[in-house]
C-alpha cells in the first residue's frame, strides 16, 4: 500500500485503482488489472508519462483542443457551449437542459484565454455538424470581456458561421465588449440574463417560434435568415 501511495505522488496521478485484487487456492494475492488517471495540470513534469497517450483512441477535437489549452468534451446535443470555467460551463449546460434544450459539448476556455483561443474553440464548437445554435457564457473576472467579444467577431468572420450565436457577457470590460459586437453588425444576439439566454437559444432551435417572429427579426438585422433550411420557408 505505501508502494502504491508513493507511485500515486510520484507520478502525479489523480486516480490509482488495483480491481480486482484476487486470492488463489494456495493464499497468494495477484493482481488482476489496474487502473491508472494521471493529473493533466501536471503534464510539464510528466511528460514521459504523457508522450505515451495513445490520440487515436480519442475524438480528434479533443486533442485539437488540448493543444490550443482548451478543455473541450463533445456531447451529443444541438447547442454548442462556449464558457470560461468549469463549474459555469455545467451550470449553462444545466440550464440548457432547464430549458429542453441539449448540450453539444463541455468547453472551458479556461480565466485566461486569448482572442485567439476563442476563435479556436468556435473552430471545434462548429466542427460538430449537429450544432445548430451556439450559446457563449462568459463572466470576465480575470478574463476581459471585450477580449471574448474580439474573439467571437474574429470567428465569426473567419469561419463564415451560420449557426445563430446568443452571447452573455458579464464583468470586467462588458460595456467595451457590447460596443464592439454592436459595431461589427454581425447578426449575434446579446443576452445579460442567462437564464433569459438559454431560453432564447433553445428558442431558436423551434419551428415554431421561427414562423412567429421570422419577418421581424430579418427586418430588424438580428438573425441570419439562412441560419438553417427550416428559415428559407417564405421568411426572406
Amino acid at each position: 500500500m505505501l508502494r502504491l501511495y508513493s507511485l500515486f505522488l510520484k507520478y502525479d496521478a489523480s486516480l490509482i485503482e488495483i480491481n480486482p485484487l484476487v486470492e488463489d487456492a494456495s493464499g497468494i494475492v495477484m493482481c488482476m488489472d489496474a487502473k491508472i488517471s494521471f493529473d493533466e495540470n501536471a503534464s510539464f513534469r510528466q511528460s514521459k508519462v504523457f508522450a505515451m497517450r495513445d490520440w487515436t483512441q480519442e475524438d480528434e477535437r479533443e486533442h485539437q483542443a488540448a493543444n490550443a489549452g482548451i478543455n473541450y468534451i463533445g456531447l451529443d446535443g444541438t447547442i454548442g457551449c462556449l464558457v470560461n470555467g468549469a463549474g459555469l460551463a455545467m451550470a449553462t449546460m444545466d440550464i440548457i437542459k432547464l430549458h429542453n434544450g441539449t448540450p453539444a459539448n463541455f468547453l472551458d476556455v479556461g480565466g485566461g484565454a486569448t482572442a485567439q483561443q476563442v476563435t479556436q474553440a468556435f473552430k471545434l464548437i462548429t466542427s460538430d455538424p449537429k450544432v445548430q445554435a451556439v450559446l457563449v457564457n462568459i463572466f470576465g473576472g480575470i478574463m476581459r470581456c471585450d477580449i471574448i467579444a474580439q474573439g467571437i467577431i474574429t470567428a465569426v468572420q473567419e469561419l463564415n458561421m451560420r449557426v445563430p450565436i446568443v452571447v452573455r457577457l458579464q464583468g470586467t470590460e462588458v460595456d467595451n465588449a457590447k460596443a464592439l459586437i454592436a459595431a461589427s453588425s454581425l447578426k449575434i444576439l446579446a443576452c445579460d440574463d442567462l437564464d433569459e439566454a438559454a431560453k432564447m437559444v433553445r428558442l431558436l432551435l423551434s419551428p415554431p417560434w421561427y414562423l412567429k417572429t421570422c419577418f421581424e427579426l430579418c427586418g430588424s438585422k438580428l438573425v441570419d435568415c439562412s441560419f438553417h433550411s427550416r428559415l428559407l420557408v417564405s421568411c426572406c
